[in-house]
């Protein structure tokens, strides 16, 4: 490689300084479009309905109308609370799911042999009855080397055994 062919020092500060900028832009972006989705979604949810039908006194309250009476009968705010709560219910719907799906993701993660048991189970487990779910983890966390392992030796220290009490008799 010849000198000639390196970049220059400075060519290498101007790629980090188009690479940060790119980066700033790019949360930039990304920002701008999560908060257009959500007062798009504020304003699109409040043309669902109104807030309520009636309008209260200025006398049913003890200082005339409290300012944060303007912003509870605003249809936009509403739209965005009725949006959170939707968003929060379908994050704690997923989450569920996640926590349901533990004992399959785990079989997955070892490569065991019954991940497609765990599977079927889960799925039992969520439609028929939790027992399944509950055994389908018992199965996905145990390790069936060493439970393997420890049959084959009460096994084996029978069947010796059994030699050992046939070979005395005689």
């Amino acid at each position: 490689m010849s000198a000639t062919s390196l970049p220059s020092s400075n060519e290498g500060t101007g790629r980090k300084i188009a690479r940060s900028i790119i980066s700033i832009l790019s949360y930039l972006l990304k920002a701008v479009i999560v908060f257009g989705v959500i007062a798009g979604a504020s304003v699109a949810l409040s043309k669902l309905g109104s807030i309520h039908g009636k309008d209260l006194p200025a006398e049913y309250f003890v200082d005339g109308y409290p300012t944060i009476l303007k912003l509870l009968d605003s249809e936009v705010f509403m739209g965005f609370v009725f949006f959170v709560t939707l968003a929060i219910i379908v994050y704690m719907v997923y989450l569920f799911w996640q926590l349901h799906e533990v004992a399959v993701h785990k079989a997955s993660k070892m490569s065991s042999a019954h991940t497609q048991i765990v599977f079927a189970l889960s799925l039992c487990g969520l439609f028929i009855n939790k027992t399944w779910w509950v055994l389908a983890i018992i199965i996905a966390f145990s390790r069936w080397d060493v439970i393997g392992d420890s049959i084959s030796k009460i096994i084996s220290n029978g069947l010796s055994g059994r030699k050992q009490t046939k070979a005395s008799e005689e």
